[in-house]
This record gives structure tokens, C-alpha cells and sequence, in this order.
């Protein structure tokens, strides 16, 4: 009989698992098969089960065996991993650090900015036991609901009150083997200290993480029903054009937050010059670093808040005179859309958007901002999921994604060099800039990765500035517009524009006119 499956924390099929259970009566031990799956001529009933499978964590779980529900074992691999919970807060809250390792560890804590600035040692965790401070998984599809891990025994609880200086955080923890795994925090501040707001897009980090099997990406809707054998054979994502899965809609099962994050991670011995290796680190919090660092190296004080901050209200706009989104904003709940977009056309706010692929999608949160839907249903005739369920991020951004120019870079056309923002870069109509990066994933060149442009939704009056000049007319799209109450919006629409600014000057010399202008209002 078909007892279940048993796969790791990515839902691939492990092989070779060895499974005993154990009845009132009797004991049963079997191995997994190539595809995962358990078979055993027991009886339905309740068992005591134990799994094992050398470089994973073995588990006992007590489980009810069914003749029609196979039961999905899940078990993890033998890694050093970590994340902050909650993932954001303000300054001075407490906020537990969850580890999992299988040998003693030191934690520290790391403020990113211009310089990776030592905050404090936190200590060595370790416990009595064997493997006492690793972790487990819990079994079936654990994405929707999350990993719910320990963070410490009885009263020795895990956590620590966070600085007093708003940013983002990282936990460095170091195994004694030397292993090496870091995750991020950010901290808001619990009163306003600077003129500019600065959007971590934690939305977009959590649509992508992939920990469990599933993100927005890779099984979209729902988990399949059997372990991962071939990506390329099993997975929607790969059976079908156009991101099908989303096209197929209407709902999409939770993303939770309660997860690790290993696309986040930064290496140990990274600065925030230093190139961003990897296919994700280059559009998350990785990236976003760059940004951060520029800031501050520039002299610009900012704070910074988490998309679900902006979207309970934590994040006060009006408390600022510039709000500046990050790398890669893709995803937005209704009420953060509405409350920028009121914000700029009837409040005077200053949006700066160093991003591209922004505002694409709504989601919602669920459980109390600890889960969120992707609301990805996309009729043909809207210009994003955005577009579909809330309105045209051109109406707000004054640019919106379009598929070409994907996965290429390229510099900047300059089509309008008496604009203000090109104050004191010499560039002439059809010269060229942003012709370096720090952004591995596509090559050089500041419009690049995912590009937006100017769409029959953009507002009047809006201004073309200068154009990427990516294959089939794929270049992002700078542009500036003015709101009727006295608002501004400047969009670069490019991922890689951020990790531009420490290596081309004139990408430099346009933000810092941009902020200049908008500081002043």
C-alpha cells in the first residue's frame, strides 16, 4: 500500500529514505523509492514513524495512515540556515532569531550600509543533546502555513531588542566548520529621523523564495501532488508558455513569511561595492544594499520600512518628503498602491522609483500579515495582474513592464539633455551612460534585467528622458512628471539601475539631482 511520499525542503524526491513504523503490535522499517514514495503492507491506523537519511535531520512524527491520503514527509538537509521573526519591526522591539544547524554556532548582528557595521555579538548556541540545535520540517505543504521553528528551550529564549538606528540588519552565524549563512532585518524607526523613506520590498523577497518547493514562480497555485523528480518534467512552470499557471487563476495558495530565505543571503566577506553574484541576490535584498550604501555615502539620511509597514499605516507619509522604492517592488497590496498614489497626486509627495517590474502585482495578506496571496489572474487586454485587479501602475509609476529587453542590459540613450536632471553630467543628446554595474545576472549596462516604459495610461504632461537601448526596443524608460497638487514622480524603470550608481558617475550625478529637487519641496 501506498503510504505517502517523502521529499527535502525544495519538495524533491528523496530516495533511499529508511522509514520504520511502528503500530501497537508490530514494527515495519522500508525505503523510499526513486520517486519518494512509501510503500508497506500495514494496515491503516496511527503509527509512530521514524525517517532517516544520512545528510538530513532524522525525525519521529506520530501520523494517521490512510488507504487515500498519502502522507508528504518532508525532511531537511544538513545546512546552515536562519531568518529573523518577524523579518521587520521597528527600533528597540524584540525579534527572535530562528536557526537551524547541526553543530554549535556564533550569532552576530550587522547593520548594512555604506560600510557592514559590527553591532554586537550575540553569542554560542549549542545545547546538551545531539544535533539539539537544528531544526525540523513539518510534513505536507508547509509554504502555506510556514516552518513555525523554535528559538530557544524553556526560558532561554532566543532573541534580542534591535539597535535604535532604523536600516537593514544581518544575522551572520558561523558554525565551528566555518560554515556561513546570514539573513536579513529591517528595522523602522519608531519615530521619523530623516527626510527620505526608503521601501524594502519584502513583498517581492517572499513571492520568490522558493524554501518549501513553492513560490510564485515554481508551483504557483498549489504544490503538485508528488515530489520534484525532474523540474523540467514535473513542474507547471516549465509545461507551459507565458506563465500559464498564472493565466489559469483565480486563486493561488498563501506564501508564508515564516520561512528561511537563502536568496537573501549575502556572502561573508561581500561589501557593498563588491559585484552581486547569482541569479536572485542581484534583484533582492542584495541589490537593494547598493542603494542603501549609496545613500549614506552621499550623505543622505533616510528610514527605512518594509512594503507591510507602508501598507498598516507604520509608514506615515506624510512624515516625509521623498519616497524612494528599491530594485524590484513587484508586489503591492491594494491599500500601499492607494495610499502612495493619494499621496502624490493630492499631497505634494515626491516618489522616486529606482526599480523596474514595479507595482505589477497585488497581493493581499492573511493571517495577520504573517501570509500573503499573489493575485495573479492577468486577462490579455491589462498591462499586468496590477492592471487587473487594482489600476495601471503607469498611472502611478508613469512606466510599466513589458516582456522585451528581459534578461538584457544596456546603457542609456539621452533624449532630453536640457532637463534638469542632467545638471552637471556634460551629456549631450545621444550620448550614452550607465554602461557599468554591479549586477552579474545580465551583464553590464543600467537599464537592464526587467525594463518598464511609457504606456497610454502614463499620466499627461509626463516627460521621456532618456532610453535604454536593450534589443527589440526593450530600454527602460527615465521619465519625470508633475501631479496638479504639486507632486512629483521620477522613474528610472530598471532593475540594475541601483547597482549603477557606485561605479558610473552620471548615474550618480541624475539621483542626486533628483534628490536635491524633490528635498527641497
Amino acid at each position: 500500500m501506498l503510504i505517502g511520499y517523502v521529499s527535502d525542503e525544495n519538495y524533491a524526491a528523496l530516495a533511499g529514505v529508511s522509514i520504520e513504523l511502528k503500530s501497537e503490535t508490530d514494527w515495519t522499517v522500508v525505503t523510499s523509492w526513486p520517486s519518494g514514495a512509501v510503500h508497506a503492507e500495514v494496515p491503516p491506523g496511527a503509527y509512530e514513524v521514524c525517517l532517516s537519511k544520512p545528510g538530513f535531520g532524522s525525525k519521529r512524527v506520530t501520523i494517521q495512515i490512510s488507504a487515500t491520503e498519502p502522507i508528504h514527509f518532508r525532511l531537511l538537509s544538513d545546512r546552515l540556515l536562519g531568518y529573523a521573526w518577524p523579518k521587520w519591526c521597528r527600533t528597540g522591539d524584540r525579534v527572535e532569531f530562528r536557526v537551524h544547524s547541526v553543530e554549535p554556532y556564533k550569532l552576530s548582528l550587522w547593520r548594512y550600509g555604506w560600510k557592514r557595521e559590527f553591532v554586537r555579538n550575540l553569542g554560542w548556541f549549542d545545547n546538551h543533546g545531539p544535533r539539539a540545535v537544528s531544526q525540523s520540517l513539518p510534513d505536507s505543504d508547509f509554504v502555506e502555513t510556514g516552518v513555525h521553528w523554535d528559538n530557544g528551550h524553556g526560558v532561554r529564549r532566543q532573541s534580542v531588542e534591535t539597535p535604535e538606528r532604523t536600516g537593514l540588519y544581518y544575522f551572520h552565524a558561523k558554525a565551528e566548520s566555518g560554515a556561513f549563512f546570514s539573513f536579513p532585518l529591517v528595522i523602522a524607526p519608531s519615530r521619523p529621523t530623516a527626510p527620505i523613506a526608503v521601501l524594502a520590498s519584502t513583498n517581492t523577497w517572499n513571492a520568490y523564495n522558493p524554501f518549501g518547493g513553492r513560490s510564485n514562480y515554481i508551483m504557483a497555485s498549489k504544490i503538485i501532488d508528488t515530489p520534484i523528480v525532474n523540474s523540467k518534467a514535473d513542474l507547471p512552470r516549465y509545461k507551459s508558455s507565458d506563465y500559464g499557471e498564472w493565466r489559469s487563476g483565480p486563486t493561488f495558495a498563501p506564501l508564508s513569511f515564516d520561512r528561511p530565505e537563502p536568496i537573501n543571503a549575502v556572502p561573508e566577506t561581500d561589501e557593498v561595492t563588491s559585484p552581486i553574484e547569482g541569479r536572485q541576490p542581484c534583484h533582492l535584498a542584495p541589490a537593494e544594499w547598493r542603494l542603501l550604501g549609496w545613500l549614506e555615502h552621499e550623505g543622505y539620511d533616510y528610514d527605512l520600512f518594509s512594503d507591510y509597514q507602508l501598507h498598516d499605516g507604520t509608514l506615515n507619509l506624510d512624515n516625509y518628503k521623498v519616497l524612494v522604492i528599491n530594485t524590484h517592488p513587484e508586489y503591492w497590496s491594494a491599500d500601499a498602491f492607494h495610499a502612495v498614489q493619494k499621496w502624490v497626486f493630492e499631497r505634494r509627495g515626491r516618489l522616486m522609483y529606482l526599480g523596474g517590474n514595479g507595482l505589477n502585482c497585488e497581493i493581499q495578506f492573511t493571517n495577520n500579515g504573517t501570509t500573503m496571496e499573489c493575485i495573479n489572474a492577468w486577462p490579455k487586454d491589462k498591462e499586468s495582474r496590477m492592471h487587473a485587479s487594482v489600476a495601471p501602475e503607469a498611472s502611478l509609476l508613469g512606466v510599466v513592464y513589458t516582456d522585451p529587453g528581459a534578461m538584457t542590459a544596456a546603457p542609456y540613450e539621452v533624449l532630453e539633455p536640457d532637463h534638469w536632471i542632467f545638471e552637471g553630467t556634460k551629456l549631450r543628446k545621444g550620448e550614452l551612460f550607465g554602461q557599468k554595474t554591479l549586477h552579474e545576472r545580465c551583464g553590464d549596462g543600467a537599464s537592464g534585467h526587467e525594463t518598464d516604459k511609457i504606456s497610454p495610461n502614463s499620466p499627461p504632461g509626463l516627460q521621456a528622458l532618456a532610453r535604454g537601448l536593450n534589443p527589440d526596443n526593450g530600454g527602460a524608460e527615465i521619465v519625470h512628471f508633475e501631479t496638479p497638487s504639486g507632486g512629483e514622480v521620477f522613474s528610472v524603470g530598471s532593475i540594475t539601475f541601483p547597482s549603477a550608481l557606485f561605479v558610473d558617475k552620471r548615474c550618480s550625478k541624475i539621483t542626486k539631482n533628483v534628490l536635491r529637487r524633490f528635498l527641497k519641496g
